[in-house]
């Protein structure tokens, strides 16, 4: 009984030690968005807004903020079709060799994310497309894409399968089949898919550093205001990357649950 208490008091203790280390900066850096004086240290001052009084009227940040949420719905749609159609042609696909297919669909989530934004920075000198808004976005699509398609191809089954069959039988040409059968069977999956590649759209520098030039996003007006010194304004810009990046996990965690409790 003691042997057991000690494992359990101990595993509790490294959980604890975990979460602490985790998530301990990142309530120094929403803590210290509220303070009232010049610089993010203690003693706390505050709580104020004028930090993020300020960081709403510089007008810089705020095009980053707006070029931020484009790339990331823009890049997250375009993943979520990309990945579900790659998803939606291997469950059905004849070919001798799938898993080399989906192996090479999911082998760049392993690469760093410096080695394919360098990559695509000389592609695109290559080809012609110059550092741009369109080229973080095409960059994102890269390297979220992984994500979208493990995440929807593990949610189709053979129910899905039976299904579109049973629609080809009836007359249903492939399109018809793929667009208004099996599209909205896999809505949440879709949903979730969209949520995370907008998510990590959205907070990602090192593309978006390497691959854009007068149009930036928020992550890289952040690490310019970091080359100045930390202030509350930094704190302030960071708790917002933050809490927009875990509002669209919890949202896309949420919709993953839910789909799963539906289909028990």
């Amino acid at each position: 009984m003691t042997k057991r208490w000690l494992i359990s008091a101990s595993a509790t203790g490294y959980l604890v030690a975990a979460l602490v280390f985790i998530y301990l900066p990142v309530v120094i850096l929403v803590l210290f968005s509220f303070q009232d004086g010049t610089l993010p240290v203690p003693p706390f001052e505050g709580p104020s807004l004028r930090w993020y009084e300020k960081l709403f009227a510089n007008e810089r940040l705020l095009d980053a903020l707006l070029n931020s949420l484009l790339v990331a719905v823009v890049s997250g749609l375009v993943t979520t079709l990309l990945g579900f159609l790659a998803a939606y042609g291997l469950s059905r696909s004849t070919i001798a060799i799938p898993g080399v297919a989906r192996f090479l669909l999911i082998a760049p989530i392993t690469v760093s994310y410096l080695i394919i934004g360098m990559g695509l920075l000389i592609s695109f000198n290559v080809v012609g497309i110059s550092k741009s808004l369109l080229a973080v976005g095409i960059g994102h699509v890269v390297i979220n894409l992984p994500l979208a398609f493990a995440i929807i191809s593990s949610q189709i089954s053979a129910r899905h399968k039976t299904i579109d069959a049973a629609a080809h039988d009836l007359g249903a040409s492939d399109l018809q089949t793929m667009v208004f059968i099996s599209a909205p069977m896999m809505k949440a999956s879709l949903f979730a898919a969209f949520c995370l590649s907008a998510t990590l759209s959205w907070d990602e520098f090192i593309v978006a550093f390497l691959l854009s030039q007068f149009e930036v996003t928020l992550p890289v007006i952040i690490f310019e205001m970091l080359r100045a010194g930390l202030t509350p304004e930094v704190n302030a810009a960071g708790t917002l990357v933050f809490a927009i990046s875990m509002a669209l996990v919890l949202v896309a965690a949420a919709t993953l649950v839910f789909k799963s409790g539906g289909e028990r």
